[in-house]
């Protein structure tokens, strides 16, 4: 069985579809990478944050830090799905996995959403100044990105459920699988860096 894996591996060309992800990773990479250096230039720039406006406001760390484990259960399940698929186990196993991924990716946009709701309700908003304005550009952008991310699962679990993937074509998987775990690898960043700056 691994044997057949390597060389299937090995005869396998780098897919153009997977190419256009890691392009596409690339230049997200750049996005965040600009936002987090405004943010940190923000951040550096003021003797007192959150500012003494907002210092009443208390970012939820705990409830955060919660779904941030529920985002990572859920690049595992992607993974050990693809991994399943990959090596041909039974199809509901590998189905399972993705519906309980896209499950904690929406899970974790509701907390997250329930969690901004509160903190507009206290005056945290997004025109309340470069604190509220960071935070809500920083990490909605990375829900934004979760948001498409379960979008795109939820269309590969269709393929997936209608018998599509074999351990020889699965690049649909694949390409989700990377990006997904890249959104997930992400946000462990974002919440250190913005909660507990």
């Amino acid at each position: 069985m691994v044997q057949r894996e390597m060389e299937i591996a090995e005869n396998r060309p780098f897919s153009n579809a997977k190419l256009g992800v890691i392009i596409l990773l690339g230049a997200e990479t750049m996005l965040f990478a600009g936002l987090i250096g405004a943010f940190l230039v923000y951040r550096m720039g003021n003797a007192t944050w959150p500012p003494l406006s907002h210092a009443d406001i208390q970012l939820p760390r705990l409830v955060t830090g919660i779904n941030t484990g529920y985002l990572i259960i859920s690049g595992i399940t992607m993974y050990l799905s693809l991994r399943m698929i990959q090596i041909d186990l039974p199809k509901l196993f590998s189905n399972v996995l993705l519906i309980l991924t896209g499950t904690l990716g929406l899970v974790f946009l509701i907390i997250q959403g329930s969690e901004w709701v509160q903190l507009i309700g206290k005056g945290l908003t997004l025109q309340s100044g470069v604190y509220g304005a960071t935070f809500y550009v920083l990490i909605g952008c990375h829900a934004v990105h979760v948001f498409g991310a379960v979008i795109w699962l939820t269309i590969v679990i269709g393929m997936s459920l209608a018998g599509r993937f074999t351990s020889d074509n699965h690049t649909a998987v694949e390409t989700c699988t990377i990006y997904w775990i890249y959104v997930v690898a992400l946000w462990p960043i974002l919440y250190f860096l913005v909660y507990f700056a």
